[in-house]
């Protein structure tokens, strides 16, 4: 089986991160550059990648993502990942949602080749839409019309934070 292959039949969602231990800056860019070759409709490339490192930042979107899913303060849907990929789209693209999907699932495919962990979170359309999500995507230099896709939270998987999937159920049915 060829190496693609075998990333995207191994690759599972963490949701325990090794928390203080920080990827390096060439594998997130490595990252991001896969995530920046997803195809995307009539090539219109209406994806944008914010990439968050800094803690302070990190633990702003993590409260932010809690309060909209209606946790108490101190929980952290990220599991503990130090780095958040929020993934946006411009909304006059036609297939932005489609594009957006595209890059998130480059994004946590490269991360298993480099050995990193990831899962996707959801709520960033919420985010994106809040008060604090605008202010974010103008800190960031964005400016227009952004939908929050997901975000890519990523790191080393901490003891046990990739449990293994459950055998998958037939999901494909032919017409010969």
């Amino acid at each position: 089986m060829n190496e693609t292959l075998k990333v995207l039949e191994s690759r599972r969602s963490c949701r325990k991160f090794v928390a203080d231990k920080m990827p390096s800056e060439a594998d997130i860019e490595a990252v991001i550059r896969a995530g920046a070759f997803a195809p995307s409709g009539m090539g219109r490339q209406p994806v944008r990648i914010i990439a968050v490192t800094n803690k302070a930042v990190r633990d702003e979107i993590s409260a932010e993502n809690a309060r909209i899913m209606g946790k108490d303060a101190g929980f952290d849907p990220f599991y503990g990942a130090p780095v958040i990929l929020l993934v946006v789209a411009d909304k006059s693209a036609t297939t932005y949602l489609y594009d957006g999907s595209l890059v998130m699932g480059n994004l946590m495919n490269a991360a298993e080749s480099l050995g990193l962990a990831s899962i996707w979170i959801h709520r960033a359309k919420e985010e994106v839409e809040s008060d604090f999500g605008k202010r974010l995507l103008k800190d960031a230099g964005l400016e227009g019309d952004f939908e929050g896709i997901g975000h890519v939270a990523l790191g080393y998987a901490a003891e046990g934070g990739t449990a293994p999937a459950a055998e998958r159920k037939q999901s494909v049915y032919w017409v010969r």
